[in-house]
């Protein structure tokens, strides 16, 4: 059998007894190298995807890697080897058998040198440690990119250095310290910040004689540690700093190996330096000296968490309560950064942390347990004595928290974290701080620290000025006062001015010739002239992030060929890949710097008529599609009043795909399309502005974005005032009454569209004006106006048939039944539901199905055909569902809800209620959550929980008053008055409603409502 050789330690290389295997290609190479470093284990198929695709996997990503897993296969086959890659579900498995993996080899020669240096044979502990070293080619994975690579290269390569200061300490021991100076010099020059390796250089170089080199190295870090950290070495180097200093007789005494049976009982001091210039917090340090006093309980552990948003100075405040009340921690002080929110590093476990803890606590490794829980009840064996501070930073979540809590005793424990840890309440002695920004006195007094007090004392008002442009958050504050500090002939004015403006930002940032601005000339030079030319009409776009056929638009060529050039931009660093909403294509997005800077080349290399036709492009591309969403969302036609967008040639062959699902288009464009309706807005295009906001409303109803709604509706509003744009006006008008309406504020929404109504009437627009005469319709309805609701639905019915268009007319014939329904007037209702149904049916929308299915299903119910009704029921919650549609799924809930308590379904009415109440919660929605109550209390009348009853509807009364259903609050008043036995009137002829039938009570909620 051909025996196969994968080393990972350094470029991914396959051997074989004929040579090299040659791997082709960066997804054969991620893909083999997960598969391996998993060996005997199996590694599915998202795992390999998100490997391959860490930001922007492609739809076809699950059949490319198995066409790279099949590829593999064949060409290991083609070297001898058929049974290497086993398919295994949920992905594959590549079985090592009789193969050699370098890092499994470098692993197990590194814990048998461990065993030798336990066993205290340090001779063969250095060379089992030097030849598992030998097995590193170079960098781990080198030439092997991506996140999840990266991360287990970056945990390879702490390995490797960890085992080369285990080696050296070793190395120390035995007296061959002259040997090692060379190799710890190189390792320091690389790994400047890691302190163990230096503390290690500087005792091998006083052994050999050269004590001032030895200072020096210690000065270095120093400096290093200062400027890059802003933090002093730690208690280590510290200390050997000054033993150096004096000579002392301990640097040279005879080497001693730690016995096993060494006493456990250590102090550690593991808090790191305290903060310079710390400023303020006197309350949130005053909130955790409490910890140290009564009330709490001296036998239970006390916790206290720090939360809030990165930069707010979690650590800083954590750190400096620390370090001052460190002396009444007898038993030590233990420290861990959680990395929960680091940026490159995945966050660390709690496994590692407690290792890390039992070894500074006296445990030699190999009374360790492996097992986590095992692991975690001796540190709680160990603390139940003691009286330890324990300072956790970067906390990701409780479950990673929970393993390193003590379970009794007189320990502390303070945690940071940007999310509140409310899941401990309750367990321990709890204090909670929510860290807000600096006040404003506070932030003025740090800046006075960090640069001085003569900079500020002739500019009071400047000062404020730049802590509020810093936002009073410390980080930014810090930076801000670094720079003054550097810089004496920098006024405080002028870099309040220069942070204002965002171009003098980038100045800031870039002086003379240099600075980032160079950096990012470099690439920019080095871009071929299609590429350059994207990042410059890219950068004209005001949007979060885009996709690649926004680039096809700024540069009219194919969204294939736009993928390419991005592409190009993203591996020059130019653009990076913004994370994206499940299931949707890649998303693009600039930093701002490099934003700026693209605007600066734009405005250097392009004439304004180039940009502007880019824009226009553009715009053109997100509003034909917007509209295209709308139509297929809505059933209705789209747009009324106006000519629709002409579809740009590069969008002909994509617009399927892109739009396969138009409510997912618009939720991955949602935060573009607000964007660009206020760029549309600032820069005088009032047309782009009102007619993509006009285009989005779909989204902003079914998703309930009710502020993006009114923020663009307002936006565009101005915009075609300004511009005298009529149409534009109009529709915004009858927009903002739409709003209106959906936030029940029916006077103010009528209001709207009357003003809607009069201009569109003035037109000659009969198809807007009949918009508008439909949202008057439901404005009436919802005041208790039928007569006037029905005569503004006859009327834009009208117009709407005149334009032939049957999506609005669906749905205005279902609003109607719901007014007849409304007026008791069952006969008249179901003909019209019926006929509604039908209607939107031909249009192939599903929301406008959903719309006239539900209906029907209240006019079945009203009928007492409770299992048409049920189904009809059943049938809107799927569609709404299957939609994401939250508030038709609420009301679908509620409708089923009252279907079931009719048919005397009371458990199952109750947990489909409060389903519906969860969601109307969720949406805030006044109405909805009224009826709901509604529904509730005739669940608990039923089931003779009156007084429960009274109380829900005497809330549904309150809500029906607070958004003016004046007829839905009047029928909860009724019912509260019966279910006390107060009412004279309907069909229950005063008779209190605790005693009425299920029947009745249904005939006195019609009586109610009608």
């Amino acid at each position: 059998m051909n025996r196969f050789v994968f080393r990972l330690l350094g470029p991914l290389l396959v051997q074989t007894d004929a040579g090299p295997l040659r791997i082709n290609g960066r997804r054969q190479a991620s893909v083999l190298a997960m598969l391996v470093l998993n060996a005997d284990r199996v590694v599915s198929v998202d795992t390999l995807v998100d490997a391959v695709w860490p930001d922007s996997p492609p739809a076809t990503a699950r059949n490319q890697i198995a066409i790279c897993v099949a590829t593999l296969r064949k060409t290991f086959k083609q070297a001898g080897v058929s049974d290497l890659l086993v398919t295994s579900p949920p992905g594959y498995l590549l079985a090592k058998r009789e193969h050699r993996i370098d890092v499994q080899e470098f692993l197990e020669s590194a814990e048998l040198g461990r065993e030798a240096a336990r066993q205290g044979r340090a001779e063969d502990a250095c060379s089992l440690f030097a030849e598992s070293l030998s097995i590193w080619r170079g960098a781990a994975l080198d030439e092997t990119p991506g996140p999840r690579l990266e991360a287990e290269a970056s945990r390879l390569e702490q390995m490797r250095l960890t085992l080369i200061e285990e080696r050296a300490d070793l190395m120390l021991q035995l007296g061959r310290h002259r040997a090692l100076v060379d190799e710890l010099t190189d390792l320091v020059a690389r790994h400047p910040l890691r302190e163990q390796c230096r503390e290690q250089l500087m005792l091998a170089l006083y052994r050999s004689g050269q004590r001032a080199r030895a200072l020096d190295v210690f000065l270095c870090g120093r400096r290093i540690l200062a400027d890059e950290l802003g933090i002093e070495p730690g208690p280590g180097l510290r200390q050997l700093h000054d033993l150096i200093l004096r000579d002392s007789p301990e640097l040279t005494r005879p080497p001693t190996t730690p016995s096993p049976s060494a006493d456990p009982q250590t102090t550690p001091a593991q808090l790191p330096p305290d903060v310079r210039a710390f400023t303020g917090r006197l309350a949130e340090m005053a909130q955790l000296d409490r910890l140290l006093k009564e009330p709490y309980d001296r036998h239970t552990p006390a916790l206290a968490t720090i939360a809030g948003v990165g930069g707010v100075g979690k650590t800083a405040l954590a750190v400096h309560w620390a370090s001052q009340v460190a002396d009444q921690f007898p038993d030590g002080q233990l420290f861990a950064d959680l990395r929960g929110y680091d940026e490159e590093n995945a966050p660390v476990s709690s496994t590692a942390v407690l290792d890390r803890f039992l070894r500074a606590l006296g445990i030699d490794a190999p009374q360790i347990p492996a097992d986590p829980d095992e692991r975690a009840s001796l540190f709680r064996s160990l603390l139940s004595t003691r009286k330890t501070l324990i300072l956790l930073d970067n906390v990701r979540s409780f479950q990673q928290l929970r393993p390193l809590l003590p379970g009794s005793g007189r320990s502390v424990v303070l945690a940071t974290s940007r999310e509140s840890l409310e899941d401990l309440t309750g367990d321990y002695t709890t204090l909670g701080i929510r860290l807000r920004m600096l006040e404003s006195a506070e932030a003025t007094a740090l800046l006075i620290k960090l640069a001085g007090a003569d900079r500020f004392g002739g500019d009071p008002v400047a000062v404020e000025q730049l802590s509020a442009l810093c936002d009073r958050l410390p980080l930014a504050l810090r930076i801000a006062g670094a720079k003054l500090a550097a810089k004496p002939t920098l006024s405080v004015r002028r870099l309040v001015e220069r942070l204002r403006d965002h171009r003098s930002r980038l100045d800031v940032l870039s002086p003379g010739e240099g600075g980032v601005r160079a950096g990012f000339r470099l690439s920019y030079r080095d871009l071929p002239p299609e590429a350059a030319l994207m990042y410059r009409r890219l950068g004209l776009l005001r949007t979060a992030d885009f996709a690649a056929w926004a680039g096809a638009a700024v540069l009219d060529t194919s969204v294939w060929h736009a993928e390419e050039l991005i592409d190009q931009l993203v591996d020059a660093q130019l653009l990076e890949v913004a994370e994206e909403a499940q299931g949707s294509a890649a998303r693009y997005r600039f930093q701002d710097l490099l934003r700026l800077f693209a605007r600066e080349q734009t405005e250097a290399d392009e004439s304004a008529a180039e940009a502007g036709a880019a824009l226009d492009r553009a715009f053109g591309a997100w509003l034909w599609l917007a509209e295209e969403a709308h139509r297929r969302i809505d059933g209705r036609r789209f747009p009324v009043g106006r000519a629709p967008a002409p579809q740009p040639a590069f969008l002909q062959q994509v617009a399927d795909e892109l739009l396969e699902s138009p409510m997912d288009w618009f939720e991955s464009e949602r935060t573009a399309v607000t964007d660009l309706v206020a760029q549309a807005a600032e820069a005088g295009r009032a047309r782009d502005a009102w007619t993509l906001t006009e285009s989005a409303v779909p989204h902003f109803e079914t998703k309930h974005y009710l502020e993006d709604w009114q923020c663009s509706a307002e936006l565009a509003l101005a915009s075609a005032r300004r511009a005298g744009d009529g149409p534009g006006e109009a529709t915004m008008l009858r927009l903002l009454g739409s709003l209106a309406i959906y936030q029940r504020r029916y006077e103010l929404a009528e209001g709207w569209n009357m003003a809607a109504l009069r201009l569109l009437r003035g037109s000659g627009d009969g198809a807007g004006a009949a918009l508008a005469q439909r949202n008057l319709a439901m404005c009436a309805r919802f005041q208790g106006d039928w007569e006037r609701a029905l005569e503004f639905c006859r009327e834009a019915l009208s117009g709407f048939h005149a334009s032939g268009d049957i999506g609005n007319e669906a749905h205005l014939m279902g609003y109607q039944a719901q007014i007849e329904l409304d007026r008791d007037n069952v006969v008249d209702a179901l003909p019209l539901a019926r006929e509604a149904v039908a209607l939107s049916r031909r249009t192939g929308s599903v929301r406008a199905e959903a719309q006239n299915v539900y209906r029907l299903a209240e006019v079945r119910l009203r009928s007492g055909e409770y299992a048409e009704a049920a189904d009809a029921f059943e049938t809107v919650l799927r569609l709404t569902r299957g939609e994401g549609d939250r508030v038709g799924e609420a009301h679908a809930l509620r409708g089923l809800g009252q279907t079931q308590w009719s048919q005397g379904l009371l458990a199952a009415a109750g947990e489909t209620l409060r389903q519906a109440l969860e969601i109307t919660d969720e949406l805030a929605d006044r109405f909805l959550y009224a009826r709901v109550e509604i529904d509730l209390g005739c669940v608990d009348v039923l089931g003779g929980q009156y007084d429960r009853a009274a109380e829900r509807f005497r809330l549904a009364c309150a809500a029906f008053g607070d958004v003016g259903a004046q007829p839905w609050r009047a029928q909860a008043a009724r019912l509260l008055a019966a279910v006390r036995g107060e009412g004279d009137d309907g069909p229950a002829g005063g008779q209190p409603l605790r005693t009425l039938t299920t029947s009745e009570l249904m005939a006195l909620l019609a009586h109610a409502q009608g």
